[in-house]
């Protein structure tokens, strides 16, 4: 599993205390799944992934044991984290994941709303923010958000949620971009990540997801995260710091 991630980036802030404690299993010799057991309270246990049956799928194999099948990689090795991180969410999703496997099937497409369950679990990010700063952000407007309303983000919180996300962000690359859930995480909850799991796990529906509910943003923009946004030029990259599509013409 490596490069080895760098536990003091910001963006592996929520996982860092676990994944120093679960790295340092796996350098012990310990399986990832073992390694992940043995980490406080989690409603479910991680197994290895020979114990999946052929032709079984892998959310619904969770959902019918409490068993997450998990093989010796990066990805799954994150999955873990969230799971033990976000564990009310995860559970949520994988509901709702057996609730539309046991409503269409499993077939060779997963439908609109188990696409974008997928995608809130491998890509997601949580967002506390002032409210210009989620106007500025839906509009796609990175000028003013990145630039004139930079001092606001000293009052804003960006959690990443998607395990794949944070893999990718092991060898950071300016393009990295999470799907935002658009559904602003309370004030009020603070900084306390265990009440943000509560409240994500309320809220979350299969309505909701079937609207795709995301807006994209470039993480490695966001100001104190990396050190090149800094420059003049940075935003400017249109490759990276897309504008809004035109609306379809009629």
């Amino acid at each position: 599993m490596q490069p080895a991630p760098d536990w003091t980036a910001p963006w592996f802030a929520p996982v860092a205390e676990e994944g120093r404690v679960v790295g340092a299993a796996l350098a012990r010799g310990e399986a990832l799944p073992q390694a992940l057991d043995t980490r406080g309270p989690c409603p479910v246990r991680f197994a290895l992934q020979a114990e999946l049956p052929a032709g079984v799928a892998y959310e619904q194999f969770i959902f019918d044991t409490g068993r997450v099948p998990t093989r010796e990689n990066l990805h799954d090795f994150f999955n873990g984290l969230c799971w033990l991180r976000f564990p009310l969410t995860k559970q949520r999703l994988n509901r709702l994941q057996a609730a539309e496997i046991a409503a269409a099937g499993v077939g060779a497409v997963r439908g609109p709303v188990r696409d974008a369950l997928t995608l809130f679990d491998e890509n997601a990010a949580l967002l506390q923010a002032p409210e210009p700063l989620w106007e500025a952000l839906v509009a796609r407007d990175w000028q003013h958000l990145f630039v004139t309303l930079r001092p606001l983000w000293a009052q804003a919180r960006l959690v990443l949620f998607g395990h794949a996300l944070l893999e990718k962000l092991v060898a950071p690359y300016k393009s990295i971009t999470a799907h935002v859930l658009r559904e602003p995480v309370p004030l009020a909850l603070g900084d306390d990540l265990a009440a943000w799991d509560a409240w994500l796990a309320a809220g979350l529906s299969a309505a909701q997801f079937a609207a795709k509910p995301f807006t994209p943003l470039p993480v490695l923009g966001v100001p104190g995260w990396w050190p090149a946004n800094e420059g003049p030029g940075f935003y400017a990259d249109a490759s990276v710091f897309r504008p809004p599509r035109p609306p379809a013409s009629a």
